[in-house]
């Protein structure tokens, strides 16, 4: 037999595969129907587990993971059609719709906004891409902005999440887990640091840097140029602008934004010494009550998942099973739990998709814990 013969059989083979399937499909259906009657749940593990029991059992040796693998993707495909077909509506499902109803269709222009730095922070420059008239009110931490969102003393805040030459800000992913919020909008800005000191300082003057450690890994090829200059990583790149302005050193410098050299009386030593010209910092908006804006394509969603294998398959397949397309996948250690993690995604599908609302109606099916953060739109 040539290779033509063996697809010959291939085809053949999947002629019998995909009525069978359509078959199985059409049972599941049934099943549906007969569980949204007697008030019964889309999943049964137990029974699923039964399956894949005899599923292996039915398999020679060296075929039961590939049989595996297979079935656990088919009943992640016959649980998703089953909610497609039931009619249940979970609590989350009316929330969204509540708040795509009740959320203005223009996002506001001007707004209460907390923000974490002092003048000229990275963050006060995204909020005012955001917003064309924010009002704002600077914190200390993140952990601040947070809170301030939460106990109401401001409507919005603007936190930075991650960069895309230093990867995540893991303090902000990890305060997601303790805070409740919802996010927005989101917000991409070019950042570009500048070595920024006192009028008379020269570059030889310079003895220790201050700034973000964000800014500090975004700037590493250009520091390791200055020997015997000590870096000090500090809350954030305008506070360190600041500190430099007042500080009766003359020997420090700090990695900032350009308009803190106008803000604080400062001069550029060199400009724009990022590693990378293409850097950008993503910012999120976070608000206290749900609010989903008209165009929302993002959604962001954190989830705690079965500490076994293939937890996180089944999760990644029901993204696939309906199309939506998986834009981050970041994992955190949760503190309280050896060896776990919260993972967070953010997905790209529009918040009027009806995938978009059956995956929302699926994922108390696969995940031990989940949290819905938001769906919004990105401004670049």
């Amino acid at each position: 037999m040539d290779l033509q013969d063996y697809r010959k059989k291939i085809n053949e083979i999947d002629e019998t595969l995909v009525k069978t399937f359509l078959q199985r499909m059409e049972v599941a259906g049934e099943i549906a129907r007969y569980k949204e009657a007697n008030g019964l749940k889309v999943l049964d593990a137990r029974r699923e587990r039964e399956k894949l029991r005899e599923v292996e059992e039915m398999c020679p040796e060296e075929m039961q993971e590939y049989a595996s693998s297979l079935y656990s993707l088919l009943f992640e495909l016959s649980r998703s059609y089953q909610n497609s077909l039931m009619e249940s509506r979970s609590p989350l499902s009316l929330a969204l719709e509540s708040a795509m109803e009740g959320t203005p269709k223009l996002f506001p222009e001007k707004a209460v906004v907390a923000c974490q730095g002092v003048e000229g922070a990275y963050s006060q420059l995204a909020c005012e891409r955001l917003f064309t008239r924010p009002n704002i009110f600077y914190f200390d931490s993140f952990d601040a902005v947070f809170s301030a969102i939460e106990k109401g003393l401001c409507q919005y805040g603007v936190i930075p999440l991650e960069n895309s030459t230093a990867g995540s800000v893991n303090k902000v992913y990890d305060l997601m887990m303790s805070h409740r919020f919802s996010i927005t909008r989101s917000v991409r800005l070019k950042v570009d640091h500048n070595l920024l000191a006192k009028p008379g300082v020269e570059l030889k003057d310079v003895k220790e840097i201050f700034s973000h450690q964000q800014a500090i890994d975004q700037c590493a090829g250009f520091l390791s140029t200055l020997p015997g200059v000590k870096v000090t990583a500090f809350a954030n790149t305008a506070m360190a602008a600041r500190m430099v302005a007042e500080s009766p050193r003359n020997d420090v410098a700090a990695l900032a934004s350009r308009s803190c050299m106008s803000l604080y009386g400062l001069r550029s030593l060199r400009d724009s010494v990022q590693d990378q010209e293409n850097n950008y910092t993503r910012f999120i908006c976070i608000s206290r009550n749900l609010e989903i804006y008209p165009g929302a394509d993002h959604t962001s969603l954190m989830m705690i998942l079965p500490h076994k294998p293939g937890s996180l398959y089944k999760v990644l397949a029901r993204f696939y099973a309906l199309g939506i397309n998986l834009i981050k996948l970041e994992s955190r250690p949760l503190p309280d739990r050896n060896f776990e993690f919260m993972f967070y995604f953010d997905l790209e599908t529009s918040v009027y998709s009806s995938r978009f609302i059956r995956l929302m109606a699926e994922l108390d099916d696969v995940a031990e814990e989940f949290t819905y953060l938001g769906s919004y739109s990105e401004v670049i």
